[in-house]
C-alpha cells in the first residue's frame, strides 16, 4: 500500500508536468531540437565530443546545476548512474561516493584536473561533505579504471569538478534561502570577460542546526548536530597572445561540523566537533604551436588540508576527552602535449609529478589514562608517463588506446593500459562501445609509515599497489530524430592486492574483490520545455576471500529526473531516487555483526518562478514522502524538509 501511494504521487506529478510541457509545445510551432552531444574533457584529458567517447561518462551541466537548486557536489551525485553515495548523519557528516561498487578511496576526485584526495586519511580518500556548487560550471563522472591518464586512485573511476570561466559582460548574482532544521544559505558571484582577461568569483555560506548524527531512532540520541560552511572560489584568466592562455584558480573552504561519537544507541555527544580547512591553488598555461598542431599544457598546483577534532569532557562523558590534528599537503606538476598529426589521429603524451606529505597528532584521555598516537611528518613522491592515441575513421569508428608507467618512491612501479573503441551503425544511429582498462592505487602515507603500537604493527613499508582491471560493453540507440536516447552497459571489475588491516600484522596486501552489473539509461526531450531522464543500476559486489557482499553497496538503484518549463516563467525539477537493500556492520556489538539496511525511496522537487529576466523566487521540497532510512547503520537522515529563497541576477 505504501509503495502504491509513492507510485501514484510520483506518476501524477509527471503527468501534470507533461501536460504543461506539451501545452507549451502547441503554442510554439518550432520543431524541438534533437539531443546534442556534449563536449567532455575528462575521458581523454582534452576537449572531445561525447560521440567519439566509448567510456561510460555522465555530464552534469551548468543548466542541470541551476535547475536542481542543490548546494553541494555530494547532493548532485546522488542521482548519477552507477554512483552510490554515503554520509554519516546530516549535513557536514563524513561523505563519500562509490563508482560501480569500488571502494570509495578508488574514486579519484579532481578539481579542474587536480587531485583532492586527502593524503592524511588512512586510505587517501576524500570527504565530499564540504564541496559547494557555487562557481562550478559542470561535473563529469567517468566510470571504470582510468589510471592510464590519471595515475593512482582511479581504479573505480574519476569525478572531475570544473570551475566556471567568465564570459561576456560583467554579471553579478546574489541568492539567499532558508528552511527546515534552522537552515540558511547565501551565495554571491561575479563573472565576465574582456579582450584579454576573464574572471569568475564565487562565495557561499551555509549553516544549519541539523539533525542528530546518531539517529534518534535509537535510545539516547536527541541532541542536534549543526554544520557551518564558508567557501570561496575564483578563476582569473589572461590571453596575452592569440595562441596563449594563462589561468589562476583558487578554492578555499572552512567548515565546522558537530559530531557524535558513533552511530546507534547512546552515540550522542553534545560537544564533539570537527574543524575542516582546505586551500587549493593552481596555475596553468596553454599554448598552441606550429600552426595549432601542437597543443601544450603546463599546470602547477598545491592542495593543503587541515582537520582538527576536539571532544572535551561533558556531563555524559565525565572521564573522556580527545583531540587530534591531521595535516596533509599535495604538490603537483603536469605537462601535457597533444599532437594533431592528422584528421584521423591525435597523439597525447604527458608527464606528471606529485609529492604528498602529512603529519598527525591524536590524544585521548579516559579512566585508563592518556593515549597518544603521533604520526611524524612523512612524504612520498611519484612520477608518471603516459601516451594515448585517439583514432577517428570516416566519422564512424572512434577509439582511444593508451599506456602509462608510474614510479612511486616507496611502492615501486605500476604499468597500466586502456583500450576504448566505439562504432556507429549509420543506418540506425546505433553506437556500439566497449572499454578494457587497468588501474592501481599506491599505498597511503598512513598505510606505509604509521608507527607501531603496544598491540602490534600498523604501517608496512613493503606494501605493493592495489590493482584493478575492468571491462564493459554497451550500446546507445536514438529514436524519433534523437529526441529519445536509450542506453545499456554491462560492466565487470576485479580488484586484487587490496590493502586490509590485520591485527598484529598491520596493513597487508591480502584483499580480493569483484563487482559486476548492468546500467540502463533513458533520456527523453520531446520539446525545449521538457526533459526526462531515468537511470537504473543493477550491482553485485562481493569480497572474493570471504564470499560476502561488499558493505554499503546497493544491489539496485533507480533514478528518475524530470525538468519542465511552463508559461515561460515556471521551472519544475522533480526527482525520485530509489535505493535497494545494502549490507552493513553494527559496530555497537562485539564482535561487530552484519545487518541489512532496508531499501528507501526519496522524492524531491524544486519549483522556481522568474519574475523578470534577473529575479527568481524558488521553493524546494526534500524527502517529500518523509521516508525513514539509513545510509550508514546507526546514523540519522533528514525527514521531510521545506526550503525557499530568491536569486537576483542570473
Amino acid at each position: 500500500m505504501r509503495m502504491a501511494r509513492k507510485f501514484v504521487l510520483f506518476t501524477s506529478a509527471i503527468f501534470l508536468s507533461c501536460l504543461f510541457a506539451f501545452s507549451e509545445e502547441k503554442k510554439d510551432k518550432t520543431p524541438p531540437p534533437p539531443l546534442q552531444y556534449d563536449v567532455v574533457v575528462t575521458a581523454t584529458r582534452m576537449e572531445t565530443p561525447s560521440k567519439e567517447i566509448a567510456s561510460s561518462i555522465t555530464v552534469i551541466s551548468a543548466q542541470d546545476l541551476k535547475n536542481s537548486k542543490k548546494n553541494t557536489v555530494l547532493e548532485i551525485l546522488e542521482e548519477v548512474l552507477g554512483v552510490s553515495t554515503l554520509q554519516n548523519g546530516g549535513k557536514g557528516g563524513a561523505a563519500s561516493v562509490s563508482l560501480r561498487g569500488a571502494n570509495s578511496e578508488h574514486t579519484l576526485i579532481l578539481l579542474d584536473g587536480v587531485e583532492l584526495n586527502d593524503p592524511m586519511t588512512p586510505s587517501r580518500s576524500y570527504d565530499l561533505a564540504h564541496l559547494s556548487l557555487e562557481n562550478i560550471e559542470r561535473v563529469e563522472i567517468l566510470r571504470g579504471p582510468q589510471s592510464t591518464l590519471y595515475g593512482s586512485d582511479a581504479i573505480g573511476g574519476v569525478v572531475n569538478i570544473i570551475t566556471k570561466k567568465g564570459k561576456g559582460r560583467p554579471k553579478l548574482s546574489l541568492s539567499t534561502s532558508g528552511g527546515s532544521y534552522g537552515t540558511g544559505a547565501g551565495t554571491a558571484g561575479l563573472s565576465g570577460s574582456g579582450d584579454k582577461v576573464n574572471y569568475s568569483l564565487g562565495f557561499s555560506c551555509f549553516y544549519t542546526r541539523g539533525i542528530s548524527a546518531a539517529s534518534t531512532a535509537y535510545e539516547g540520541n536527541h541532541e542536534r548536530d549543526g554544520y557551518r560552511n564558508l567557501s570561496f572560489s575564483g578563476r582569473l584568466g589572461f590571453v596575452p597572445r592569440q595562441n596563449l592562455e594563462v589561468d589562476f584558480i583558487v578554492h578555499s573552504v572552512w567548515a565546522k561540523t558537530d559530531l557524535d561519537n558513533f552511530g546507534g544507541a547512546f552515540g550522542d555527544d553534545p560537544n564533539n566537533t570537527q574543524d575542516y580547512k582546505s586551500f587549493f591553488v593552481k596555475g596553468q598555461m596553454r599554448a598552441l604551436l606550429f600552426r595549432n598542431r601542437w597543443d601544450q599544457r603546463l599546470g602547477i598546483a598545491l592542495v593543503d588540508s587541515n582537520r582538527h577534532y576536539e571532544n572535551p569532557e561533558d556531563p555524559v562523558h565525565t572521564f573522556d576527552r580527545e583531540k587530534g590534528d591531521f595535516r596533509g599537503q599535495l604538490f603537483r606538476m603536469d605537462w601535457q602535449n597533444n599532437f594533431f598529426l592528422a584528421a584521423t589521429n591525435t597523439l597525447s603524451f604527458g608527464i606528471d609529478y606529485e609529492r604528498e606529505q602529512g603529519k598527525s597528532e591524536y590524544y585521548s584521555w579516559s579512566a585508563w589514562g592518556l593515549f597518544v598516537s603521533a604520526f611524524p611528518r612523512q612524504q612520498a613522491n611519484s612520477i608518471g608517463f603516459y601516451l594515448q592515441d585517439q583514432i577517428r575513421l570516416q566519422d564512424q569508428f572512434f577509439a582511444t588506446a593508451g599506456v602509462r608507467l608510474d614510479q612511486h618512491s616507496q611502492s615501486g612501479q605500476a604499468l597500466t593500459y586502456r583500450l576504448a573503441p566505439a562504432y556507429f551503425l549509420k543506418k540506425t544511429g546505433t553506437k556500439l562501445k566497449a572499454t578494457l582498462g587497468t588501474g592501481f592505487k599506491s599505498p597511503s602515507l598512513y598505510q606505509l609509515y604509521a608507527p607501531p603500537t603496544a598491540w602490534g604493527s600498523i604501517g608496512n613499508r613493503n606494501l605493493l599497489p592495489e590493482r584493478g582491471i575492468g571491462w564493459d560493453f554497451g550500446l546507445e540507440q536514438p529514436f524519433v530524430q534523437g529526441k529519445l536516447l536509450l542506453g545499456a552497459t554491462y560492466f565487470f571489475n576485479t580488484y586484487r592486492n587490496l590493502i586490509n588491516f590485520e591485527s598484529l600484522q598491520g596493513y597487508v596486501n591480502i584483499g580480493n574483490a569483484e563487482s559486476k552489473g548492468l546500467e540502463l539509461s533513458l533520456e527523453l526531450k520531446p520539446s525545449k520545455e521538457f526533459l526526462l531522464r531515468a537511470f537504473y543500476t543493477k550491482l553485485e559486489a562481493k569480497d572474493k576471500d570471504k564470499n560476502l557482499p561488499l558493505l554499503r553497496r546497493p544491489k539496485d538503484k533507480f533514478t528518475v529526473n524530470l525538468h519542465s518549463i511552463f508559461q515561460k516563467k515556471w521551472n519544475l525539477d522533480l526527482s525520485l531516487v530509489s535505493v535497494g537493500k545494502r549490507d552493513d556492520l553494527d559496530f555497537t556489538t562485539w564482535p561487530s555483526s552484519h545487518v541489512t539496511l532496508a531499501p528507501h525511496t526519496l522524492l524531491n522537487a524544486s519549483l522556481s518562478f522568474d519574475l523578470n529576466s534577473s529575479f527568481q523566487v524558488f521553493a524546494k521540497l526534500e524527502n517529500i514522502l518523509d521516508e525513514k532510512y539509513e545510509m550508514v547503520y546507526g546514523y540519522g537522515t533528514p525527514g521531510f524538509s521545506v526550503y525557499g529563497g530568491f536569486k537576483l541576477g542570473y
